[in-house]
């Protein structure tokens, strides 16, 4: 079976790997164009591309996939299937109608629920205590098309988006070889996805990891956890921005001001050097990032900083 594979995000390096492994012809691996980051704002490729070229596999950077050249050049690839995992561009019809077995999209969410751009944030902020992987037949809709198979995990609570991703990603490894060809030999019928229980997950802007100390200590968990490693929540300390990278949801005791910040100890914060007040519980806190400084202990955040307990964050 000729492959060609799409996708840009370290998530879709597994399920091509495990697609070289099975001996699968992958005879051309798509991704985003290499990007400026950094300081120095120098180019650099995507997981995918450099997993590809250590696999000596051909690698094409198309800005769009709309144009009738890069039509032409994929078809030129007579690619029986072709497989999406994160790949960041909409396919268009014209690209859809290419391989014989059509397309397939790795989706990392239990479809309907959670189609769109972030779904693994989405079911970490739901406080869903399950996600999976979605391997679904492409449509000129947004995640739209009928489903081939699913498989389901657990999320746990010291999961981020970082943590269950990865997950996810070796999930679909192990689910993809055995869809493929139970496809082509027509063993598998597309089940389409119910709109009633479609739900859709936005993008998520750095915007969103602003902490508003008013909502629920649990939701502002959630929210540390679904925007780590990216973008990170954050609140404001002496007009820096400080990233609050681990922490943990607890009782309130007695009557605190949304935003105050108190010292815990270690039997009843289970190792949080401090909490901050929120409109329901503290949100103990584990690790933590200043602006401008690098990760560290939230005990060790204290020590340089003599007037953080009893403030009112942001500050």
């Amino acid at each position: 079976m000729r492959v060609v594979f799409m996708g840009t995000p370290e998530y879709a390096v597994s399920p091509l790997k495990r697609l070289v492994l099975n001996q699968y012809q992958v005879v051309a691996v798509y991704t985003q164009p290499d990007r400026p980051a950094g300081r120095g704002r120098s180019l650099v490729s995507s997981p995918l591309k450099r997993a590809a070229l250590a696999w000596k596999l051909p690698v094409v950077q198309p800005v769009s996939l709309k144009s009738t050249e890069v039509v032409t050049q994929l078809a030129e690839f007579h690619p029986d299937v072709i497989v999406v995992a994160a790949f960041g561009q909409i396919l268009p019809q014209s690209v859809l109608d290419v391989p014989s077995y059509g397309c397939i999209n790795i989706h990392p969410s239990l479809l309907p629920r959670f189609r769109g751009a972030s779904p693994v944030a989405a079911a970490i902020l739901a406080g869903d205590e399950f996600t999976g992987v979605s391997i679904m037949l492409m449509d000129r809709g947004l995640d739209t098309g009928p489903v081939l198979a699913r498989a389901q995990i657990p999320i746990s609570v010291q999961d981020t988006t970082g943590s269950l991703t990865a997950k996810l990603s070796l999930i679909a490894a192990q689910l993809l070889p055995e869809v493929l060809p139970r496809w082509s030999r027509g063993e598998l019928t597309p089940q389409p996805q119910s709109e009633a229980e479609a739900t859709y997950s936005a993008p998520i802007s750095k915007e969103e990891g602003e902490i508003d100390w008013c909502l629920p200590a649990v939701s502002i968990w959630r929210r540390v956890r679904a925007l780590q490693p990216w973008s990170g929540c954050y609140t404001r300390w002496q007009q820096k921005r400080l990233k609050i990278i681990e922490a943990v949801p607890l009782l309130a005791v007695g009557a605190l001001e949304a935003g105050q910040v108190v010292a815990l100890t270690s039997a009843t914060a289970s190792e949080a050097a401090f909490g901050v007040s929120t409109g329901e519980g503290i949100l103990g806190v584990f690790r933590v990032q200043l602006e401008g400084k690098r990760a560290m202990s939230a005990a060790e955040f204290l020590r340089g900083q003599r007037q953080f307990i009893g403030s009112i964050l942001p500050f």
